[in-house]
């Protein structure tokens, strides 16, 4: 299977708190709901197609807890999210929990790499990751994530976590498809292709 790594983030890399002030409030963490005035039909549509690719969700314990505490409670049936989150089978990556609440939960405990790695060789599409950030930035430096994808809001919150604060290695990607919704979300995804290329600047007429 891909993994693919599925991130909300503002323009300075704040992915903390999206959807709403009381949804992650750690570190003391007052700024959260900055994603929701911009969101729109394309945004929907497009999240809801990248769903549609999943054959299973990779958390880390506490997106895992916010997750199975709060996706449980939409029962409307219109949402386009809300029946596949809830039935799609979930992998957590944990080493204090003992049981999982959301079903169905498949624990994986032990070394992160070495679990999500095993789990990464067995046949299907994707296994998606959806906040869980230190979990994708530490999957991502260790090359187990093969696509990225980012919605960027027009906005600088200015503290926050931070979604790519730096792996431990540099990470070489390539864009294969860019949008911007009607209220300005940017929606970027892209392929690993190993790691990133340097070069020596060597003046414009290289390329003109």
């Amino acid at each position: 299977m891909k993994i693919a790594l599925i991130e909300f983030v503002t323009l300075d890399g704040v992915s903390q708190g999206p959807g709403s002030p009381t949804e992650d409030t750690s570190d003391d963490f007052t700024r959260g709901g900055w994603l929701v005035p911009y969101l729109d039909k394309l945004f929907v549509r497009r999240t809801s197609d990248w769903l549609g690719l999943a054959d299973g969700l990779l958390l880390g314990r506490r997106t895992y807890e916010a997750f199975a505490r709060d996706w449980p409670r939409i029962t409307d049936p219109n949402d386009p999210f809300s029946e596949r989150m809830n039935s799609l089978p979930k992998y957590v990556v944990t080493n204090t929990l003992t049981a999982g609440s959301w079903q169905p939960t498949t624990l994986l405990q032990g070394d992160p790499i070495q679990t999500v790695g095993k789990l990464k060789a067995q046949p299907g599409r994707e296994l998606q990751i959806h906040g869980s950030a230190r979990l994708g930035k530490a999957l991502l430096s260790a090359g187990l994530v093969d696509a990225l994808r980012l919605v960027v809001a027009p906005t600088v919150i200015g503290s926050g976590r931070r979604l790519l604060d730096h792996p431990s290695a540099p990470v070489g990607l390539r864009l294969v498809r860019h949008e911007v919704t009607a209220n300005g979300l940017l929606l970027l995804e892209y392929e690993r292709v190993g790691a990133a290329p340097m070069a020596e600047y060597e003046g414009v007429t290289a390329f003109v």
